[in-house]
């Protein structure tokens, strides 16, 4: 079984001993190295060419935020996963618009973690159940003033449309495919071609995208 490779990147040396803890306690998850500040993330990515980066925010040196702009900037970018004590609205809008994959909270249960690294290895982007909530209601709350469609979007079929409207209510692939009785293997099929469609690097970019122009709305 190929395992799952991942770099922990947090300057507390108890923190960093956790999570290695929780991601080597999966069968499938082995941790290759850790990091204590961002230019030594950097160069142990550089070294050890991870699968997955379970990133700090607030570390010395260089934060998470200019950490995955410089991940991004390599020719091969590691999944990143931003792990923090910090639920900061802002902090998870910088952590999106930089590159990231994921952002979930310290404090999540080991299997969210565990399935947060999983997800993201696999291409998917992952927030925690409680930061999705506060991207939908950011922007339920405040309805965008211009409600055109993005571009691309007069490419979705009627089945994609369904789908992104889902997937912008924080739904699962899981719980997508039960609403629309089709497979989580085509819901898979119909978000690839959403983002390919819409120009988007991730579900977490589409959720951002549908709440600004007003398509998460409920029926």
């Amino acid at each position: 079984m190929t395992r799952v490779r991942v770099l922990i990147a947090d300057d507390e040396t108890l923190v960093r001993g956790g999570l290695s803890l929780v991601v080597d306690a999966a069968d499938d998850l082995t941790v290759v190295g850790e990091a204590a500040s961002g230019p030594e993330t950097l160069a142990q990515v550089a070294r050890l060419n991870p699968d997955v980066v379970l990133l700090d925010i607030r570390m010395p040196g260089s934060d998470g935020i200019a950490v995955t702009r410089a991940l991004h900037a390599r020719p091969r970018t590691p999944r990143i996963v931003i792990v923090t004590t910090f639920g900061l609205d802002s902090c998870l809008h910088q952590a999106l618009a930089a590159g990231a994959d994921g952002f979930v909270l310290k404090d999540s249960p080991a299997e969210l973690l565990q399935q947060a690294v999983r997800s993201a290895a696999n291409g998917d982007a992952v927030l925690s159940p409680a930061m999705t909530r506060r991207l939908i209601n950011r922007y339920t709350a405040n309805p965008p003033p211009d409600p055109t469609p993005p571009p691309g979007y007069d490419q979705l079929t009627a089945r994609e449309r369904e789908v992104l409207q889902l997937l912008a209510r924080g739904g699962s692939n899981a719980e997508i495919a039960a609403r629309l009785f089709i497979s989580e293997g085509t819901v898979k099929t119909h978000v690839t071609r959403i983002l390919m469609k819409l120009r988007l690097r991730d579900r977490a970019q589409a959720i951002v995208l549908a709440g600004r122009h007003g398509l998460s709305a409920a029926d």
